[in-house]
C-alpha cells in the first residue's frame, strides 16, 4: 500500500466500435475497475457479506473483534459498516470518535464503498476471504492500510477493525478528491514491479489510479486484484445473451463463451428484441474473451473476397449456387455487400440455395387439412408442437396453406423449440428457466432473477409440453452463490 492521506470517512444504442473499443478481453493495466463499480455500496447486503464469507470458508466468517470505534462487531457487519453505514469526521480534531451515530449522520460526510471491494481487497492483501489459520499479523494488517514497502507499518492502523475502515475512507478519498493523490487519470506514469520490468500505465479512471495509489504496482497486486475481483463477483451469462456495460453505447452478444460485439442497429434488431438487453459492469464483459463481430443484419446478402454470394440466415450463411439462382429466388444485385473472411468465417455452413430452392428465408405452412403448422427451411419441415411459438418466435410471420402432398416433400424433423437466451415458465409453475445449451436451467430465485438484470416482462409462459422438451440444466444463480 501507497498512502498519501488519511480521511476518516432507455435505451440509447450509437453502434460505434472502434479499434480501441474492440480489443482482448484480459486484464488492462489502464482500466482494472470502473469507477461505478468501487462506490457501488448497495451491491450487498449486510446478509450478502455475511454468506459470501460463509460461502468461501475462510476464518473471519465466524470472527469477532472490536471495529474503528471499539465495538465488538462480526467481520461481516465490519466490512458492510464501513461500506455503507460510514462517515468522514476529518474536519473535527479528534476525527468525531466520541460522536453518536446520530451526531456523526447529522455532522460528518457519508461516505460509500462496494463491499465487494473491500472482500476483494482483503483476500488480496491478506488472503483472509479463503485463509482458514490467518496469523495474528494477518489480522491485524488485514487490508495493508498503513503498510509500506520494505518499511513497518504504523502501529495505530493495527487491528482488523481499523485496518477495513481505514481502507474504506482511504479509497472514496482516492475517487472522489483524486487531485490530491499522486496517481491521476488521464496522466502516464512508469511503474516498477517485482520480477518484472518497468511498465507504462496511463489510467483511464479514478478507480484504476485509486488502485495504483494505495499498490503502485502493476504486476505484484493490482493483477491479483484484478483476477480476485473477476473470479469473485462476474457473472456467466447463458448462450444468446445480450450484454451492454453501463455507460457505455455497445452492446454485445454472449456466445460460447466469447463475446461478440454488434457493429450496426440492425444486425442487433433484425436477431434480437433490444428489452432483452441486459445492463453490466465492466468487470462482466471482461469474463469473455472477444469473438467475430456481427455485421450485417438477419437475412443479408453478402460477397466474399473470393466473389461467392450468400444469405445469411441466424448462425449459417448459404450459398447461392450460381447467378441463374441468384435470379430465379429474385434476390436483388444492389442489396449484396462485400465481407471479409472474418464475416463470412463467422459462420457455419448451411445447404446450397439452387434455382429449385423453395422458401431460403423459412416459411410457415399449414397443412388445410390437419390444421398442422410447420416451419419450413433447407429442405425440412419442423412441427409447432403449441400456438405460443406463433405469438412469440414467429409473430408477425404470415401462414402460408398448402395441401398435404406439399408437405410431403419436406423431411420432418424434431419440433421447433425456444432458442438459447429466452425466459420459460410453465402456466402450472411459478419457476422460471433461462434455456441454455437447448436445456432448461432453473434461475434459483426471485432475487437472482433480478440480481442478473432479467425482465420479467421477458418471461413467456407455456405449456408444460413445451418445458418438457428441454433437458433438465444446472440452476442459474447469482454470482457469489456457489
Amino acid at each position: 500500500m501507497k498512502k498519501n492521506k488519511l480521511l476518516l470517512t432507455g435505451f440509447l444504442l450509437t453502434f460505434l466500435f472502434s479499434a480501441n473499443f474492440v480489443q482482448a478481453a484480459n486484464f488492462n493495466p489502464n482500466y482494472i475497475i470502473s469507477d461505478a463499480e468501487i462506490l457501488d455500496s448497495t451491491s450487498m447486503s449486510l446478509d450478502d457479506v455475511q454468506n459470501f464469507l460463509t460461502t468461501k470458508g475462510g476464518y473471519i466468517k465466524n470472527f469477532k473483534t472490536l471495529n474503528a470505534r471499539d465495538e465488538l462487531k462480526t467481520a461481516a457487519e465490519i466490512i458492510y459498516d464501513a461500506a455503507v453505514n460510514n462517515y468522514d469526521c476529518s474536519d473535527f480534531d479528534d476525527n468525531g470518535r466520541d460522536f453518536t451515530t446520530a451526531q456523526m449522520k447529522l455532522k460528518c460526510n457519508p461516505i460509500h464503498i462496494n463491499p465487494k471491494f473491500l472482500l476483494t481487497l482483503l483476500q488480496k492483501e491478506q488472503s483472509l476471504v479463503e485463509e482458514k489459520s490467518p496469523t495474528q499479523k494477518q489480522l491485524d494488517w488485514a487490508t495493508g492500510y498503513g503498510c509500506f514497502d520494505g518499511q513497518a507499518c504504523i502501529e495505530r492502523y493495527r487491528g482488523f477493525g481499523k485496518q477495513v475502515n481505514s481502507a474504506s475512507l482511504q479509497f472514496y478519498s482516492y475517487v472522489t478528491e483524486p487531485q490530491q493523490y499522486t496517481y491521476k487519470a488521464g496522466n502516464t506514469y512508469t511503474i516498477s514491479n517485482t520480477d518484472n520490468p518497468p511498465s507504462i500505465v496511463t489510467p483511464s479512471n479514478n478507480a484504476t489510479a485509486a488502485l495504483y495509489n494505495y499498490t503502485p504496482h502493476v504486476y505484484y497486486g493490482n493483477y491479483n486484484f484484478y483476477n480476485l475481483w473477476i473470479k469473485y463477483f462476474t457473472r456467466k451469462y447463458p448462450n444468446n445473451s445480450l450484454l451492454q456495460v453501463r455507460g457505455e453505447v455497445g452492446v454485445w452478444l454472449i456466445k460460447d463463451g466469447k463475446k461478440r460485439p454488434f457493429l450496426t442497429r440492425g444486425a442487433l434488431t433484425s436477431r434480437f428484441n433490444p428489452d432483452k438487453i441486459i445492463q453490466v459492469d465492466k468487470s462482466v464483459l471482461d469474463n469473455y474473451t472477444i469473438g467475430a463481430p456481427i455485421r450485417f443484419p438477419q437475412y443479408s446478402l453478402i460477397r466474399s473476397p473470393k466473389g461467392d454470394i450468400y444469405l445469411l440466415v441466424d448462425d449459417q450463411k448459404r450459398k447461392v449456387s450460381n447467378m441463374e439462382a441468384f435470379r430465379v429466388i429474385g434476390f436483388n444485385p444492389e442489396e449484396v455487400m462485400s465481407a471479409s473472411w472474418e464475416d463470412v468465417n463467422s459462420y457455419g455452413n448451411g445447404s446450397e440455395i439452387t434455382a429449385e430452392s423453395k422458401y431460403p428465408t423459412g416459411a410457415l405452412l399449414q397443412n388445410n387439412k390437419t390444421g398442422g403448422v410447420y416451419w419450413v427451411s433447407s429442405g425440412e419441415k419442423a412441427p409447432l408442437i403449441d400456438a405460443i411459438f406463433l405469438k412469440t418466435k414467429f409473430k408477425n410471420k404470415p401462414i402460408t396453406q398448402v395441401n398435404p402432398e406439399v408437405l410431403d416433400k419436406y423431411t420432418t424433423t424434431n419440433p421447433i423449440v425456444f432458442e438459447d437466451g429466452e425466459l420459460l415458465k410453465s402456466n402450472t409453475s411459478p419457476a422460471v428457466y433461462i434455456i441454455d445449451g437447448n436445456k432448461k436451467r432453473p434461475i434459483v430465485s426471485g432475487e437472482a432473477f433480478e440480481a442478473l438484470g432479467y425482465k420479467w416482462g421477458n418471461v413467456i409462459t407455456v405449456s408444460p409440453k413445451v418445458l418438457a422438451t428441454y433437458n433438465l440444466g444446472n440452476p442459474l444463480k447469482n454470482e457469489f452463490e456457489e
